[in-house]
């Protein structure tokens, strides 16, 4: 469903090691540009400050929470779930997986043996090659952009894209922070042309590469690892997105609202406190 953060860091030392050669070069130098970001002046702006509930183990029904934003499953909310947020005065985020192969999907057979990877430590779930979007005729860009499209027959308004990190990860692959960029990059232009805004998820580390392309972060967990502000961090943060006017959404599971609110407020995150599981059965907004 989302990353692993203990995968994650344990496979820190491995992805920099992976990354670079005898000779001390790394192989992400064959890795095209990042491209050109795509503007979306018709998209949905989300505020700085948005209230926001977060609900994957199923389809939310009325009556909602009192918040203006909700983030659902992509696949399992139909045109009519979307269409009864909006009457409800809700927006309404796509979530997807975009890094990874999940075996339940209705296009999981598409994905071919090749692109799947390492366990991602959900049920289910692979890390993909993200590098076969560089690829001319990408299957897997072409499987990531029927999501999108879903997403906007749907009726959505914004895209969160899932496990944009397989880089810092034990993926199975050789992948680097230049992959990375491209891929992500990729699929947040690809969201823009469709008119949906799009979130960064996680992968904090590559802010300030990322900015530029997506409109807003969700973060899981920035306030347990101590890894929310560019002042802990040295060089990126959540804040970075905050100082451009776009808002950061920042879930919490472990820690209490009395050990992470302040935090968020005084950043100007819209912070919550959830279930790991998301299920909607534990929901503490911040403000």
């Amino acid at each position: 469903m989302f990353s692993s953060r203990l995968i994650r860091r344990l496979a820190v030392g491995a992805a920099v090691a992976l990354a670079t050669t005898a000779a001390g070069v790394t192989t992400a130098s064959a890795t095209p540009s990042a491209p050109t970001p795509v503007s979306c002046s018709g998209c949905w702006h989300p505020a700085l400050k948005t209230s926001w509930d977060w609900v994957l183990s199923s389809v939310p029904k009325a009556p909602y929470r009192a918040v203006s934003m909700y983030d659902i499953d992509g696949f399992n909310a139909t045109s009519s779930d979307v269409a009864a947020l909006h009457s409800a005065g809700k927006k309404a985020v796509c979530y997807l997986s975009a890094g990874t192969y999940e075996d339940w999907r209705p296009d999981a057979s598409q994905f071919p043996k090749s692109l799947q990877g390492s366990g991602n430590g959900w049920p289910g779930e692979k890390w993909l090659d993200i590098r076969d979007v560089q690829k001319s005729g990408s299957v897997l860009r072409g499987i990531m952009d029927a999501r999108l499209t879903m997403c906007k027959q749907k009726g959505f308004d914004m895209v969160e894209l899932d496990n944009v990190d397989g880089y810092n990860n034990s993926s199975g692959f050789d992948l680097h922070y230049a992959d990375q960029i491209y891929f992500n990059a990729t699929l947040a232009n690809d969201s823009h042309s469709r008119g949906l805004s799009v979130l960064q998820k996680n992968d904090n580390e590559q802010i300030p590469d990322l900015l530029r392309y997506f409109d807003g972060a969700l973060n899981e967990q920035c306030n347990e690892y101590k890894e929310c502000t560019t002042s802990q961090n040295g060089s990126y943060g959540l804040d970075q997105y905050v100082s451009a006017g776009k808002p950061v959404f920042q879930a919490e599971y472990k820690l209490t609202t009395s050990q992470f609110c302040s935090k968020d407020n005084a950043s100007n995150f819209n912070g919550v406190r959830f279930d790991i599981d998301l299920t909607d059965k534990t929901f503490q907004p911040c403000r």
